[in-house]
């Protein structure tokens, strides 16, 4: 777990070493500026978990300082300094949002229950913001269909590992067999998930930008970077980061994920400052980067990193007992979301879609439902609507039966 930051904005030198000096005794990390400008830039760079700011500073009043802060960080707890016998500011600052304020000299057992208790309820206010967030956007991990004795394996497998600080998963399958929902799963299961969950497909961006991506880049890293941005890796500390399509990595970025995943450390494009984080990454592939790593594709040492949590979602062509259960559940949200009521399969298409195999797996049966269900008009699915090429599939199917 990464030590929470905070920020002292002060311009007297003196109180800015003894509040260091106890600060990082009580095992924080301290930020130092002497003015407001530095202080705001400071803020946005390493996003503090707490400020602490004095009333008075050279380039502004702290109480105005306050609201530049809770503009741009409105969850942001601040503690307000102020002089002892003159707390005019210090009420007007807690009128504007400021947590609480101290006076000179400190009382630190006193400062020490009251950042305890900042923190503590500037987490609070983000988990109630998730548990919102969640009624308003509900993830329902029902959405994975087990009916087969495969996935029944492969959802308990999923649930272990969920439970665990195992901080690397390696999720395995063909396109379209629902490795991000899976994903998403996990990262519902899990301690992580009141925080972030962010998802990359490694395939989809060019991979000059890719490790900007990631990892973020400094003010004039490139000719483009005209000011500090914050990569996936940082953006999702303390929740799940999914990479999807991981072997479409370069070399050169398999190297610098396999630093990453081994010291939960990185650096910005242009930077010098080693960043430490707590995620946990979940990497997904359709490809079998075994022999990937065999033929010189893939870095080794990478795969057996990736590969301490490895999970294998197996085809639909593997796991029949689910098609109709799926299919059931697809009708089911189609028909919220297209106004229908229609009831389920005809017997015919039933048959038609156990017999298929499904190239496209999960994605390709949801396509097709989904095609169907525009057009149907009856109460039942019918071959009608289904797309051509699982009726040709079916066809020569049925003249082959009959054949023999």
């Amino acid at each position: 777990m990464r030590k929470k930051k905070i920020l002292i904005v002060d311009d007297e030198k003196l109180i800015r070493w003894s509040l260091n000096q106890k600060l990082s005794g009580w095992d924080f990390e301290v930020l130092e500026a002497e003015n407001g400008k530095s202080g705001l830039r400071l803020a946005a760079e390493e996003m503090p978990d707490l400020v602490m700011l004095d009333v008075k500073l050279p380039d502004k009043k702290g109480t105005d300082l306050l609201e530049e802060f809770k503009e741009s960080w409105s969850e942001l707890p601040i503690i307000m300094i102020t002089a002892f016998g003159v707390i005019d500011d210090a009420v007007i600052a807690m009128r504007r949002g400021a947590y609480d304020y101290i006076t000179k000299p400190i009382d630190y057992t006193k400062l020490q229950s009251t950042i305890k208790n900042a923190i503590e309820t500037a987490s609070l206010k983000k988990e109630i913001a998730y548990y919102k967030e969640k009624e308003e956007k509900q993830f329902d991990t029902s959405q994975i269909i087990a009916s087969s004795k495969k996935m029944h394996q492969v959802l308990e497998m999923a649930k272990k590992i969920a439970a665990s600080e195992a901080s690397i998963i390696l999720l395995q399958g063909d396109s379209g067999t629902g490795k991000d929902l899976l994903s998403q799963t996990i990262h519902q299961l899990s301690r992580r998930k009141h925080a972030s969950y962010i998802a990359i497909n490694c395939s989809a961006i060019p991979e000059n930008l890719l490790e900007s991506e990631l990892f973020g880049y400094e003010k004039g890293a490139f000719t483009d970077a005209k000011q500090q941005k914050k990569g996936l890796v940082e953006l999702a500390d303390e929740g799940t980061l999914f990479l999807d399509e991981i072997s479409n990595l370069s070399l050169n970025l398999q190297a610098k994920l396999l630093r990453f995943l081994e010291t939960q450390t990185f650096k910005r494009v242009g930077g010098l400052k080693d960043i430490e984080v707590d995620i946990r990454v979940i990497t997904a592939t359709n490809q079998d980067l075994e022999l990937a790593s065999n033929e010189g594709k893939f870095r080794k040492d990478l795969f057996y990193r990736l590969n301490v949590c490895p999970i294998y979602i197996p085809p639909l062509w593997e796991r029949k007992d689910d098609i109709i259960p799926l299919a059931q559940h697809f009708i089911s949200n189609y028909n919220l979301k297209f106004r229908k009521n229609i009831k389920g399969l005809h017997k015919e298409v039933k048959n038609l879609f156990l017999d298929y195999n499904w190239p496209g797996n999960v994605r390709e049966l949801k396509n097709a439902l989904e095609r169907a269900m525009i057009f149907e008009e009856d109460s039942f699915i019918s071959t009608k609507y289904i797309p051509i090429q699982l009726n040709r599939n079916f066809s020569s199917l049925s003249k082959h039966s009959s054949d023999e």
